[in-house]
C-alpha cells in the first residue's frame, strides 16, 4: 500500500504538485489576455461559463507566454524551481540566461509546457477536490440531494446514490495521478530544455580556464613572495649571528628586518591561500606593486647584508597597475636569486627605467664567492614571473654577461594598459 501511494502522496510528487500550481499561476495573466481577445465572442455570460472560449482563452495565452520566456531571468528562474521542486541535479541544469537561438527556443518551449501543464493540473485541483467531497458525503446527508449543486439527475437512483462515495475518491485519485504524471514528464524533460547548450558548455569551460589561470597566478606570486621572504630572514639570522656580540645595532636593525618580512609574508600568505581556499574574487589578495612596494622590498634586502644600489630612472607611481605589479615581481625575483646564489655582503645593481615605450629592468651582480656554487640561474631565473607566465605584457628576458649574473627584462608600456 505504501509503494503505491508513495509515487502520488510523497514528498517529490507533492512537491512537483507545487511546481504545476505555480505554473498555473503564471499562465492566469496571459489567459486573462486571451479573454479579452475572446470576450466579444462571448455573450451575456462572459467567457468563464464557456468552455470552448475558456480553452480558446488558455490557447491565445500560451504563444504569449511563449513570447515573453525570451526575457533574461526565465532560464535561471525556472532552472531553480525545477532543481529544488521537481528533484532535478543542479548539474544537469544551466543557470545562465539563455543566449543563441536553441537555448532561446528551448527555454520557450519548457515555459509554454509548463504553465500548459500548470494550467491544467492547478484547473482540475481547484474543481475536483470539492466536487469529490460532495460525492463523497451525499449518502449521509440528505439536504445536498435537495440542493440546488447542479448534480447529475443519475444520482437519483439508489444505485448511483451508493456509488457515489466510490466515485469520489476515484476522481481524487485520477488527479492525484494526472499531477503526478505531469510533474514526472517535466522533471524528465528539463535537462533536454533547460540543460547547457553546447554554447553554455564552451562559456563554463572558459570561466573554469579563466579562474584556474587567476589561481595559477596567485600560487606563482605565493612561491616568489615566500620564496624572497626565507632567503632574505636566511641571511639576516645568519649575519645577524655572527656579528652577535660585535654590533649589536645591526643586530636589531636585523631582527626588525626579520619581523617586517614575516609579518608582510605572513600576511600575503593567508590572503591569497584565502582566495585559493573560498574561490572570492581575485581582487580581494593584496598585489604588492613598484609604486608601493619597491622601498620596503629594497630596505629588507639590504638589511640581509647586501649591498643594493637602485637606480630608478622613472617615477614608479606613473607606471600602468598591472605593469607595476610585475614589475615588483620580476625585481623580488631578481633580487632574491642574488640572495640565494651569490650570498651575503655581494653588490647588487638594480636598474628601473623606460626607454623606447619600454620598462627595462636590469638586476646584476657578481659570481659566487669561490667555494660558494652558483645556483643554476642568473640574477634572476630565464623566464621571471610576468614575462613566459604573462605573454600578453609582451616582455622578453636578456642573456647574461661574462663577470657578472645578469637579468634584464623589457616590458613594453602600451600592452600593459
Amino acid at each position: 500500500m505504501r509503494a503505491f501511494a508513495r509515487p502520488l502522496f510523497g514528498r517529490r510528487a507533492r512537491l512537483r504538485w507545487v511546481h504545476l500550481i505555480l505554473g498555473g499561476a503564471l499562465a492566469m495573466p496571459y489567459v486573462f489576455v486571451g479573454a479579452v481577445l475572446v470576450g466579444p465572442a462571448a455573450d451575456d455570460t462572459g467567457v468563464f461559463t464557456s468552455l470552448p472560449l475558456q480553452l480558446s482563452s488558455f490557447g491565445i495565452g500560451l504563444p504569449l507566454a511563449a513570447l515573453t520566456s525570451l526575457f533574461p531571468l526565465t532560464r535561471p528562474l525556472e532552472s531553480a524551481a525545477v532543481r529544488w521542486l521537481c528533484g532535478v541535479d543542479a548539474d544537469r541544469l544551466a543557470d545562465g540566461p539563455a543566449r543563441g537561438r536553441v537555448a532561446k527556443g528551448r527555454t520557450a518551449a519548457w515555459y509554454t509546457l509548463h504553465l500548459a501543464l500548470g494550467g491544467i493540473v492547478a484547473g482540475m485541483s481547484l474543481a475536483i477536490p470539492p466536487f469529490a467531497a460532495v460525492l463523497i458525503v451525499l449518502p449521509l446527508v440528505a439536504g445536498l440531494r435537495d440542493s440546488r449543486l447542479g448534480l447529475p439527475e443519475v444520482l437519483d437512483h439508489s444505485w448511483a446514490l451508493a456509488l457515489a462515495p466510490v466515485a469520489g475518491v476515484a476522481s481524487l485519485l485520477a488527479l492525484a495521478g494526472c499531477a503526478a504524471g505531469a510533474g514526472a514528464l517535466l522533471a524528465r524533460w528539463a535537462p533536454a530544455l533547460l540543460g547547457p547548450t553546447p554554447e553554455d558548455r564552451l562559456a563554463a569551460a572558459e570561466a573554469r580556464a579563466a579562474d584556474l589561470a587567476v589561481r595559477n597566478r596567485l600560487a606563482r606570486e605565493l612561491h616568489d613572495s615566500v620564496g624572497h621572504a626565507l632567503s632574505a630572514v636566511t641571511l639576516q639570522a645568519s649575519a645577524a649571528r655572527r656579528v652577535l656580540d660585535g654590533d649589536p645595532e645591526f643586530v636589531r636593525e636585523a631582527l626588525a628586518a626579520i619581523e617586517e618580512t614575516t609579518r608582510r609574508t605572513v600576511g600575503e600568505l593567508d590572503a591569497v591561500l584565502g582566495v585559493l581556499r573560498d574561490g572570492d574574487a581575485p581582487g580581494t589578495a593584496p598585489a604588492p606593486t613598484l609604486a608601493d612596494d619597491l622601498d620596503g622590498l629594497l630596505r629588507r634586502t639590504r638589511a640581509s647584508g647586501v649591498t643594493v644600489t637602485a637606480l630608478v630612472g622613472t617615477a614608479p607611481e606613473a607606471l600602468p597597475p598591472v605593469l607595476s605589479r610585475e614589475a615588483y615581481r620580476i625585481v623580488q625575483e631578481g633580487l632574491g636569486n642574488a640572495l640565494r646564489h651569490a650570498g651575503e655582503g655581494v653588490a647588487v645593481t638594480l636598474r628601473v627605467e623606460v626607454r623606447d615605450g619600454h620598462l627595462e629592468i636590469t638586476v646584476t651582480n657578481p659570481l659566487a664567492r669561490p667555494g660558494r656554487r652558483p645556483g643554476p640561474r642568473p640574477g634572476g631565473r630565464p623566464r621571471p614571473a610576468g614575462i613566459g607566465a604573462r605573454p600578453a605584457l609582451g616582455g622578453s628576458s636578456g642573456p647574461p654577461v661574462r663577470g657578472d649574473w645578469r637579468l634584464h627584462v623589457r616590458l613594453p608600456m602600451r600592452t600593459a594598459t
